[in-house]
C-alpha cells in the first residue's frame, strides 16, 4: 500500500492535473480531496485538451477508481457537464465516485458570491465555493447524500434560508432537484469504505490537491486565499485516515511564477517581461486561466514561497513544470530572499540555456544552465526534483532518478 499526495506549492496552476495524469498509470484509486469548480486542472493526453474542475484527473487512466472526495465542493450541475463532457470525448467514466458527504454548491452561494465580490472584491471566480464552505461550517447545507429524497433536500435549502445571511432566493424547483439525483446518486460511494478499502487491499493512492499553498485559508496569504485547505495534511482529514500513512508528499512548482486575483505578489514581471511567458491564450498551456480565462500575473520564481510550502507540507520530491517556457531567455532572476523588513525580493541572475528543451527526454541531455538551474532550486530549498515538465502533454515529462 502507498498514499502519495501532490499539492501545489505556490498560487495554484502550477501543473497538478498533468502531473496527477502521468503518475494514475501507478495509482489504483486518485482522491481529489478539496476545493470546487473555482480552479482547473489542465490535461493533454491521447483523449484531447481538457480543462477538469471536479473529476480527478486519474479518470483517464482506465482501470483506475476516481473519488470526488468528501472535502470538496461540487456544483452539480458542473459535474454533471463534465461528465457528459468526458463520456463525449470517449473516456470511461464508470469509475467515478461521488463523496456522499460532499458538499454542494447552490444557485444562492453563486449569487452570495458575485454580491460580495462587488461589494469588496478580493478576485473570486464567483462561483459560489467560499459560500458553499461558509454554509458547510455553519452546519446549514446539503450534502451529496441528500439527493437520496428530495423532500429531505428540500428542508436542507429551507434551513439554509433560516441562517438569515442574505435576502436571497434558496429554493430550487423541485425538477431540477430531480435531475440531479437521477444523475449524480448512482454515483454515491461512503468514502471512508472506499479509502479504507483500497488501504486494506494495499492498493496505491494518489490525492490529488487544489490551488497551492499561498492560497490555503488559514496558512496563505489571507484574505487573498481560497476557502478550503491546500495542503498535504488535508488528505488525511478529509479522507478519514491517519496522516501516518502517507508515504510520499509531491510539491509541483512551476519553473517561473504566476497568480490571479487580488494580493501581493513581490517577484511579478512588468508587462514586457511577462507577455513572451503568458502567450497569447492561443495554446492550452498559455497563462490564462482553466476557469475564468483571466490571464495570469506572472514573476520570477520565489524561493522564499517554494521553502514556505515545503516547510508547511514536508515535501518528499518536487515536480518542476514549463521549464521549456525559459527556453528563449537569456537571463533568469531567481527571487533568493527579501530585504529585511520587507517584501522587497533579493534576486540571484542565471545565464539562459537559450535552446529547445521541448523535445528532450533526459535529465542529463539537457543543457549545462537548464541543469544548474534545477540543481540551485533543489539546494536551495533542500527537495529533489524527481520530475521535470517540458511541455503540455501528458508525456512530456523528464524523470530526474
Amino acid at each position: 500500500m502507498a498514499i502519495s499526495v501532490i499539492v501545489g506549492t505556490q498560487f495554484g496552476d502550477e501543473g497538478k492535473g498533468k502531473m496527477v495524469d502521468y503518475l494514475a498509470k501507478d495509482a489504483t484509486m486518485v482522491i481529489r480531496y478539496q476545493g470546487g469548480d473555482n480552479a482547473g486542472h489542465t490535461v493533454i493526453n491521447d483523449y484531447g485538451v481538457f480543462k477538469m474542475h471536479i473529476v480527478p484527473c486519474g479518470v483517464f487512466t482506465p482501470g483506475v477508481k476516481n473519488l470526488i472526495g468528501t472535502g470538496t465542493a461540487v456544483n452539480p450541475d458542473v459535474l454533471i457537464e463534465e461528465l457528459d463532457m468526458l463520456e463525449t470525448a470517449g473516456v470511461d467514466i464508470s469509475n467515478v465516485r461521488l463523496s456522499e458527504r460532499a458538499h454542494l454548491v447552490m444557485p444562492y452561494h453563486i449569487a452570495l458570491d458575485a454580491s460580495m465580490e462587488g461589494r469588496d472584491g478580493i478576485g473570486t471566480t464567483q462561483r459560489g465555493i467560499g459560500q458553499t464552505y461558509a454554509f458547510k461550517s455553519l452546519r446549514k447545507n446539503p450534502r451529496a447524500s441528500d439527493l437520496l429524497d428530495v423532500s429531505k433536500f428540500e428542508n436542507v435549502l429551507r434551513s439554509a434560508a433560516n441562517a438569515g445571511l442574505a435576502d436571497l432566493n434558496y429554493s430550487v424547483p423541485r425538477e431540477t432537484i430531480e435531475k440531479w439525483s437521477k444523475r449524480l446518486v448512482p454515483l454515491l460511494a461512503d468514502p471512508l469504505e472506499m479509502i479504507h478499502g483500497e488501504i486494506s487491499a494495499n492498493g496505491n493512492l494518489l490525492f490529488e490537491g487544489q490551488l497551492g499553498a499561498m492560497k490555503d485559508v488559514d496558512l496563505g496569504e489571507f484574505p487573498y486565499v481560497t476557502a478550503s485547505h491546500t495542503t498535504a495534511a488535508y488528505a488525511a482529514v478529509s479522507g478519514g485516515f491517519s496522516p501516518k500513512l502517507i508515504g510520499t508528499i509531491i510539491g509541483t512548482a512551476k519553473a517561473f511564477s504566476s497568480a490571479v486575483g487580488a494580493g501581493s505578489f513581490p517577484t511579478e514581471m512588468s508587462e514586457a517581461e511577462s507577455a513572451p511567458l503568458r502567450g497569447t491564450g492561443e495554446n492550452p498551456d498559455d497563462e490564462y486561466g482553466a476557469r475564468t480565462g483571466r490571464s495570469r500575473r506572472i514573476g520570477w520564481l520565489d524561493l522564499e514561497v517554494l521553502k514556505f510550502a515545503h516547510r508547511l507540507n514536508g515535501f518528499d520530491t518536487m515536480c518542476l513544470t514549463k521549464l521549456d517556457k525559459l527556453d528563449a531567455l537569456a537571463e533568469i532572476k531567481v527571487c533568493v530572499a527579501y530585504k529585511s523588513g520587507t517584501a522587497i525580493p533579493i534576486y540571484d541572475a542565471m545565464p539562459g540555456w537559450l535552446s529547445d528543451t521541448s523535445k528532450v527526454k533526459t535529465f542529463a541531455d539537457l543543457p549545462e544552465n537548464a541543469k544548474s538551474y534545477i540543481r540551485f532550486i533543489e539546494r536551495q530549498v533542500g527537495v529533489p526534483i524527481k520530475y521535470i515538465g517540458n511541455g503540455p502533454s501528458r508525456n512530456d515529462v523528464i524523470v530526474n532518478e
